[in-house]
């Protein structure tokens, strides 16, 4: 008549729980990556002895041997450098930005290109060299 029927229960880990956090964590990685932008091309560049590579720099624009301008891996006109900077400014702020110019490039060429980062109300620039 009272048949007692026992039930038995699964025992099981529930891994949504879990499984949200890693999400959520990879997404704030995601985030507040700092993205650098390279050149896109490689220069020969002068030595320095006493070189220092600034740690929150993440714009770099270099002047190869024949005068060429690269910035965020393409060639840029020099006068073309400021908008070019205020752009990449509006995607991510940086303190300072570091000229790669090869050890053969005109220096009014780095100078145009210096007066140019000024004008886009950056203050802080860098020369790379080879011990950097």
């Amino acid at each position: 008549m009272g048949r007692k029927v026992r039930v038995e229960e699964d025992a099981t880990i529930d891994m949504t729980p879990m499984l949200d956090i890693v999400f959520i964590m990879l997404i704030f990685f995601i985030v507040t990556t700092v993205f650098v932008k390279e050149a896109g091309i490689e220069v020969n560049k002068p030595n320095g002895s006493l070189a220092v590579m600034p740690k929150n720099a993440n714009i770099f624009i270099a002047i190869t041997e024949d005068g060429k301008v690269w910035i965020d891996k393409r060639p840029v006109e020099t006068d073309l450098v400021r908008s070019n900077l205020e752009r990449l400014m509006a995607e991510q702020p940086s303190d300072v930005i570091i000229i790669q110019a090869d050890k053969k490039a005109e220096h009014g060429l780095v100078v145009e290109v210096m007066d140019q980062i000024k004008a886009a109300g950056i203050d802080r620039i860098s020369i790379a060299t080879a011990g950097s």
